[in-house]
């Protein structure tokens, strides 16, 4: 008899970001091999509570929107009492949490414990969350040791998108399992690259002699929007010239506006074929994140032929294994990120080496097939 899987994600389409782009591909994935998928998350977005996603039954309850809505909370009312009612009538066979330190996770390790169902918990960050305000950040820590301490009273089983972050699950006293790769889906990356419609360097008027360098994500300060602007913007004082185009939205948004300019362009949000069409264009993709999980957007880049540089924080370092590959800095200071685009915009040679790296290492370990693979495995 074929598994029916509960994925509770805080967060989930239509609201983008990697944790929903992880449960989304998952639970395609194993609706690809017949199982019955059904996912559980909080209506940030003010969709429906319930729909047929792709052949995904989706559940959104209802719920306060804290720190701009990056940290939903479930709200009791009555559609959360008939969502929970529905939920216990169904008979689950396992239950994956994305991802650890939200009240929704909460609530889906106690209803996995009460109903006695598998159920693991993925962590998708290597450090504590932050609003960039020290005392502020001090209470969010010891919530977050409070929170997951009765987190592991119900559940039992960890596992990390990436090796830092099962790595960063010690310092709760956890042990991870194992790794269940962040990924792409390389097939469908490879067809829309095959359509491109979007002509960057035309609608920017970007010279053929011009470098690309390209970020997509939102625009968080933990992203080091500031310093990759800043390296940017130092780079053109006194080098050939380089266009940085910037792909989201997010709390900085009103910070990047105010610096653009000739060579820096905010994009806004663009769907998932717009930014493929970006990232083909690009030369260099470039991450200085303080605080990563695995991000989804340099695994994204390495499948459209970019050159990364980002930090060692996160997973990414598990792609790029060695200098070959691409550049790892040790911290995203602004110094630090411009000596990484000057190298890697002066050097052709090592650009076109570890994209071709980089590529063939994806293809053979960060695709949903061989995360699911070991999910199966696992459960």
């Amino acid at each position: 008899m074929n598994k029916k899987y509960c994925i509770f994600s805080a967060q989930f389409l239509p609201h983008m970001g990697g944790v929903e782009r992880y449960t989304y591909y998952i639970a395609k994935e194993l609706l690809k091999r017949g199982k019955h998928v059904v996912v559980v998350t909080n209506n940030t977005t003010g969709d429906p509570m319930y729909e047929n996603m792709e052949g995904i039954e989706v559940y959104r309850f209802p719920c306060y929107l804290l720190l701009h809505g990056r940290f939903p909370v479930l709200k009791v009312n009555k559609e959360f009492r008939e969502i929970h009612r529905t939920l216990k009538q169904q008979n689950f066979d396992a239950v994956i949490i994305n991802a650890r330190f939200y009240i929704h996770s909460l609530y889906a390790a106690r209803f996995a414990f009460k109903k006695g169902i598998s159920c693991i918990c993925i962590e998708h960050g290597t450090s504590h969350l932050s609003v960039h305000n020290i005392i502020l950040d001090k209470i969010g820590a010891i919530y977050e040791h409070i929170h997951t301490e009765i987190l592991k009273h119900y559940c039992k089983r960890y596992f990390g998108v990436s090796l830092a972050c099962c790595q960063w699950i010690k310092h709760f006293h956890i042990e991870a399992e194992g790794v269940l790769y962040n990924a792409v889906n390389l097939e469908e990356i490879e067809n829309l690259k095959k359509i491109s419609i979007h002509n960057y360097r035309e609608e920017y008027k970007i010279d053929s002699n011009e470098s690309i360098v390209a970020f997509a994500g939102r625009l968080l300060k933990e992203k080091g929007i500031y310093e990759l602007i800043e390296a940017v913007e130092r780079f053109n004082k006194g080098n050939s010239k380089i266009h940085l185009l910037l792909a989201g939205d997010g709390e900085e948004w009103e910070y990047v506006i105010k610096h653009r300019s000739n060579y820096i362009h905010p994009l806004g949000r663009k769907e998932f074929s717009e930014v493929v069409d970006l990232l083909m264009q690009s030369d260099v993709f470039c991450l200085p994140s303080f605080s990563e999980g695995f991000p989804t957007s340099v695994l994204e880049a390495v499948a459209c032929g970019c050159y990364i540089i980002t930090t060692e924080r996160g997973g990414a370092k598990e792609l790029i294994i060695n200098h070959d590959y691409g550049i790892i800095m040790k911290d995203n200071r602004a110094d630090r990120v411009y000596s990484a685009l000057k190298k890697a915009i002066e050097r052709e040679d090592i650009r076109r080496i570890g994209r071709n790296l980089c590529y063939n290492r994806l293809k053979e370990n960060f695709t949903w097939e061989k995360t699911v693979d070991r999910i199966e495995i696992k459960m």
